[in-house]
């Protein structure tokens, strides 16, 4: 096995024999300063060989010795042609131009896009994609991508969960800049302390990541890139307001302070103040809600020297109400008399990353990233009361550096995460603290042409999860012009914080039982699993218009998992895995630019997933089966004039998805086995009047499809039946949107 796996990692360093350029491509703003150019066109002269940079101006191309000359174009611009020697750093600027000779040729960027040259199966989600839905923070970021499913928790809380490959979010490793952020006490309700103004990209990466980002991600990664105080816009703000009663405004404030330093302040603030019970239940449909989150950048950059850091401080304070609407929270708190919920979030973070590139070797490169948190939540619901403060101390160390030449690339480092977790669940304490240290190292063969393998491996010690090993691989092959067929495997292992990810459970009158009791982590093992992918994608010319096809299938088999086990309507059970648990996922994509401005993306999906609980084995509850995505984007050539319309589409239709046992309840409070099927119609249009300005108005679940009784037993919430976790579609119905954007530098 040994021997095999050395084969594995050294047979690229004897099966090629070329080399990387790499480099970044610039423009001049009228301050006369660098900016980065993102969708330029650098391709060798007389060959097929070429890419696009990405947002930060940089850009790749394999390198031989017969390619000599490197064209650089972008629309506007005045084309330049580089004579190239060696395959060493190039920093190019572009020169603007009025006059664009007889023939222009030109290409939109996909505002969506998996590379056809990474190892790893990675979805790239830019700042144009996040703008064809309201997009209001990071939980709703994905209603226009068909790797991520999103549904409500619950019927009470408003807090929406994400899914990838059939797994729920305690299982993808989300990151903001490459630090874990969303974990432990976030889990629940951290994807909406993200506001969608503040990213930048968004990477999604299907199956096990990296192993340089820790050992907990299985199902994958989701990065939240967040916007630059040198890059974003000097003033920002968006304005926001729906007929479900929420108003959200957005301010960005970045200045520079110097030629080095730069900062950034961004201010969120959301609140819902209007109570609305469409469905006649005696519940909110939608909670009362404020929010008001502050985020303080500072960048520094010094190229001449290799150095940029980034420090951010963030605090928010976040109040929800949820319950009947009679509710006061002065004098029904935790009475048996009106049932009411309230969940307060107090959130102090601070990050800090710094980065050293050697100016003179550009492959070689040290990276420190540092952050604290402070979470505290107090929480009810009901008679449930529920309260956790959770610190967390995080650190990681990564140099990165080239085998022999740039096509065998390194990284290693060390990491350290500590945990503390305080929590109280009604009268028991729950308290514990979790330290780990670990180190990490990655070998990347980089053969653009044809193969590209990432094999890492990682050592950590946890004190209360032991010592273990993590593997991952991921392999790219190219098997003819604009294809991709990767192969992936990775073990993840991490610790189940079941109150936390598992909140919904309170707005229950279900009894708690934790049935094993030998564990380290609340009596439990640690989570273990072992995932393998496989993904296919092609590229084409359909009608002589741009298309691709991806297909992919991933499977996550569990070697241990905390079974929430809801199959007994009166309790709800935790207990270590004894059989199989799996989760298998295929899905088919087809993307195609109809017309010049008209692109349309397609998909379907096919889930699996099972688990055996003590009745036996059984499909995930609120999992659907099938869903078919649809998204069409449309948008306006410019004119001389000005303005551009947008029209933006969005349908799911998504199959029956298994409830949970409730044979045991009375035939008043008895569901059937499946829900019906469902689907969902989402849209915008956007005005842009200028630079400066746009306008947008939208509407979520135009066709009004709203789920029937979605709480069990609404009329006694006291009662031993009462149950709001039953959710599988929409509860509030139709609403609709307007808000504004006004930029300027």
């Amino acid at each position: 096995m040994k021997s095999t796996l050395y084969l594995i990692i050294l047979f690229p360093f004897f099966l090629f024999s070329q080399s990387e350029l790499k480099g970044m491509i610039m423009e001049l703003d009228t301050k006369n300063q660098h900016i980065p150019l993102a969708g330029a066109n650098v391709f060798w002269l007389n060959t097929s060989i070429g890419a696009i940079t990405s947002d930060d101006g940089t850009f790749k191309l394999p390198y031989k010795s017969t390619y000599k000359k490197l064209v650089i174009s972008y629309v506007g611009f005045k084309t330049d042609t580089l004579s190239i020697d060696t395959p060493k750093m190039i920093h190019h600027l572009l020169e603007a131009t009025d006059d664009l000779g007889e023939v222009t040729v030109s290409a939109r960027r996909k505002s969506t896009a998996t590379s056809y040259l990474s190892s790893q199966n990675i979805s790239t989600i830019s700042s144009k994609e996040l703008l064809k839905a309201a997009c209001c923070n990071l939980s709703e970021s994905f209603e226009t991508n068909p790797s991520i499913d999103v549904n409500f928790t619950d019927a009470i809380s408003g807090s929406k969960q994400i899914k990838m490959l059939g797994l729920t979010s305690p299982y993808i490793l989300i990151a903001t800049e490459n630090i874990p952020s969303i974990r432990g006490a976030s889990q629940a309700y951290g994807l909406s302390f993200i506001p969608g103004t503040w990213v930048e990209s968004i990477q999604i990466t299907k199956g096990a990541g990296s192993v340089v980002n820790g050992f907990e991600s299985i199902a994958g990664q989701i990065n939240a890139e967040l916007v630059k105080p040198t890059t974003d816009n000097k003033f920002f703000v968006n304005a926001y307001r729906s007929l479900n009663g929420r108003t959200e405004l957005n301010t960005h404030f970045n200045t520079p302070l110097s030629n080095k330093w730069s900062t950034g302040l961004y201010v969120h603030a959301n609140t819902r103040s209007q109570k609305f019970d469409r469905n006649n239940d005696s519940f909110l449909d939608v909670p009362l809600s404020k929010q008001v989150n502050i985020m303080n950048r500072w960048q520094y950059s010094n190229l001449e020297k290799g150095l940029i850091s980034f420090l951010n401080v963030r605090y928010l304070v976040d109040n929800k109400q949820s319950g009947q609407l009679d509710f006061d929270p002065k004098t029904d708190r935790l009475s048996n008399s009106v049932w009411g919920s309230e969940i307060d979030t107090k959130r102090f973070e601070v990050s800090a990353k710094f980065g050293y590139v050697n100016p003179e070797i550009p492959y070689q490169s040290l990276g420190l990233q540092i952050s604290y948190s402070d979470h505290d939540q107090e929480s009810y619901f009901g008679l449930n009361q529920y309260d956790i403060r959770h610190e967390s101390l995080y650190s990681n160390l990564v140099y990165n550096s080239i085998i022999s030449d740039s096509r065998h690339k390194i990284k290693t480092g060390l990491n350290a995460t500590y945990d503390l977790y305080d929590e109280t669940v009604n009268a028991n304490l729950y308290d514990r603290k979790e330290r780990s240290v670990g180190g990490f190292f990655e070998y990347s063969f980089d053969n653009l042409d044809a193969l590209n393998l990432t094999a890492g491996v990682r050592v950590d010690h946890h004190n209360l999860l032991g010592t273990f090993i993590t593997p991952r691989l991921h392999a790219r092959y190219t098997p003819w012009e604009k294809s991709a067929l990767r192969v992936s495997f990775g073990r993840g292992k991490r610790s189940a914080n079941i109150f936390a990810e598992n909140q919904k459970l309170f707005a229950t009158s279900r009894a708690i039982n934790i049935q094993n009791t030998a564990g380290s982590i609340y009596g439990l093992e640690p989570e273990i699993a072992w995932n393998y992918g496989v993904s296919f994608l092609q590229g084409f010319q359909l009608f002589d218009r741009k298309a691709d096809f991806t297909l992919d299938f991933y499977r996550t088999d569990f070697q241990n998992q905390v079974v929430v086990d809801y199959e007994n309507p009166y309790e709800v059970n935790f207990y270590n895995l004894e059989g199989a648990s799996f989760a298998n996922s295929f899905q088919a994509e087809f993307s195609f630019n109809i017309l010049e401005h008209l692109d349309l993306k397609t998909a379907y999906k096919f889930y699996d997933v099972q688990t055996q609980y003590k009745s036996g084995k059984r499909k995930k509850p609120l999992t659907s089966q099938h869903r078919v995505f649809a998204n069409l984007s449309f948008e306006t050539p410019k004119t001389d004039k000005g303005g551009v319309w947008k029209f933006d589409t969005t349908f799911n239709w998504f199959g029956k998805q298994r409830f949970s046992s409730t044979e045991l309840s009375p035939e008043a409070y008895q569901l059937p086995t499946y829900s019906p099927t469902l689907s969902t119609l989402n849209g915008q249009v956007t005005k842009v009047f200028s630079d400066a300005f746009e306008l947008y108005v939208g509407a979520e679940n135009i066709t009004n499809v709203t789920q029937k009784n979605p709480i069990v037993s609404p009329e006694n919430p006291f009662g031993s039946n009462f149950d709001t976790t039953f959710v599988y579609g929409p509860i509030f119905g139709s609403t609709y949107y307007t808000g504004l954007r006004y930029k300027f530098n």
